[in-house]
């Protein structure tokens, strides 16, 4: 069975990318959703370079030449002394426990223990004007989109308006606590964090999902530290299911 090793490798990798880009949504935990054609392509490309190696080891074998060792053969003539007859690198089947990971317990999206980490790296924004909000209340915003214009809007659009904000639960000093949302470029490696503090409720557990809604309180100085990070004093907070695409764009 060990010259079937490579096939077997190849067709678990790619099974691996179709159960999280195919059927399901789990690809979003990690990439952006406009790579999915490409995660579907690569694992079924994958999946079938796997059959085709299988069946090329099983036509191998009943014609009773091993393939694999004829060709280390023949580059061992080739180079003095070189006599590997390995299939395939042992340190190849090293793809097999991130493989068998995707397949069994898909890791969960970045959350709170990633966002307290991040808030060095925000990038530096000017104070200008935004565009004027839509009408009606409560309008929905991103958590980034609440905080741009929180620490950065001259024209001050929040004011009076009532606003709806969702993402999860990270604690803060003090019993301080925050709704945040990690944006993403291009997959979770790059994500940046994005974070509003709450007033009034109790925080409810780390990492649980909630929709907030609430009025802007301002705080500090546009443009300067001490303007963030932004608060709405909420009126509801209402527990919702994580979504399929947890992240906000950048």
């Amino acid at each position: 069975m060990r010259r079937y090793g490579p096939a077997v490798l190849l067709m678990l990798v790619g099974a691996a990318v179709l159960r999280i880009a195919l059927f399901s949504d789990l690809y979003l935990r990690y990439v952006q959703g406009g790579l999915r054609p490409y995660l579907v392509a690569s694992g079924a490309l994958l999946g079938l370079l796997g059959l085709v190696r299988a069946a090329l080891t099983a036509r191998a074998a009943r014609c009773g030449t091993d393939a694999a060792d004829h060709g280390a053969h023949l580059v061992a003539e080739g180079h003095d002394h070189l006599h590997s007859h390995e299939g395939s690198p042992r340190v190849a089947w090293l793809l097999v426990l991130p493989a068998a990971a995707l397949l069994l317990f898909p890791p969960p999206a970045l959350g709170s223990y990633s966002a307290a980490r991040d808030e060095a790296r925000r990038a530096a924004e000017s104070v200008g004007t935004f565009p004027a909000l839509p009408a009606g209340d409560p309008v929905d915003l991103s958590v980034s989109q609440f905080g741009s214009r929180a620490v950065y809007d001259s024209g001050y659009s929040l004011r009076g308006r009532t606003v709806r904000l969702t993402g999860f639960v990270t604690p803060g000093d003090g019993g301080a606590w925050y709704v945040t949302r990690l944006r993403v470029a291009c997959c979770a490696a790059d994500a940046t964090t994005s974070k509003v503090e709450i007033r009034g409720p109790d925080a409810p557990e780390t990492d649980t999902w909630v929709t907030v809604t609430g009025t802007w309180r301002p705080r500090g100085e546009l443009g300067y530290p001490s303007a963030w990070p932004p608060v709405l004093h909420a009126t509801t907070v209402v527990r919702i299911a994580e979504p399929s695409d947890p992240y906000e764009e950048r």
